[in-house]
Parts: C-alpha cells; sequence; structure tokens
C-alpha cells in the first residue's frame, strides 16, 4: 500500500515562515508530478504549487515569490518553503501525488492524496 505522510504545518504570524514535508512510502515503482493544494473554509480546494519528476516548476500567481516547492526523488519527499506569510494563506494544505506503484504481478498508476495539515496565518 503506498501512502502520502504530511508534517510541518502550524500556527505562524504574518510575515513568518513554514516548511512542510511530504513523504511517500510503500511498492513504488515511479512518482511522476507531486504537488501542494490547499483549502481555506467555505473554499474550494486549490493549486498551491507542482514539480514533475523532471523539475519543471508551476505557482499559483498568489504564491510565486513567497512559496518554494522542491523534492527529493532519493527519499520520495515533497517540500514548500512558505515565507512572508500572510492570514489569507490559511487554510488546510494537502500533498498529492501521481505515482506508478507495483507489485509481483503488475504496475498500477493511482493519484494519492495526504491527509492534510493546518497552517493558520495571524494577522
Amino acid at each position: 500500500q503506498v501512502q502520502l505522510v504530511e508534517s510541518g504545518g502550524g500556527l505562524v504570524q504574518a510575515g513568518g515562515s513554514l516548511r512542510l514535508s511530504c513523504a511517500a512510502s510503500g511498492s513504488i515503482f515511479r512518482i511522476n508530478a507531486m504537488g501542494w493544494y490547499r483549502q481555506a473554509p467555505g473554499k474550494q480546494r486549490e493549486l498551491v504549487a507542482t514539480v514533475s519528476n523532471s523539475g519543471s516548476l508551476n505557482y499559483a500567481d498568489s504564491v510565486k515569490g513567497r512559496f518554494t516547492i522542491s523534492r527529493d526523488n532519493a527519499k520520495n519527499t515533497v517540500y514548500l518553503q512558505m515565507n512572508s506569510l500572510k492570514p489569507e494563506d490559511t487554510a488546510v494544505y494537502y500533498c498529492n501525488a501521481a505515482v506508478v506503484s507495483f507489485s509481483a504481478t503488475y504496475y498500477r498508476s493511482m493519484e494519492l492524496w495526504g491527509q492534510g495539515t493546518q497552517v493558520t496565518v495571524s494577522s
């Protein structure tokens, strides 16, 4: 079984920083794109940033210049460094990954989500 486990959320004052981590574990053959999404109360889940397995990056306009996504392929881990945080960044942050898992008899492509981690930015 393949799963994503997130860590690093918390409470921070406006202007502060946090770093989120998300590690994939299990029978992993390959991880394609990895990314972070967030969902604020009463709002739809939205893309924050993604990184492909070749290193191509994509950011939401609202976080460009403040957030940095990176990945460590050897550790099957994706990170989100969040600087200059604003109250409007408050949300539950979810890790996402496109994973190819394997067993003795097959390869299987799947999209996984982490359990979510709360980020709260106080003004």
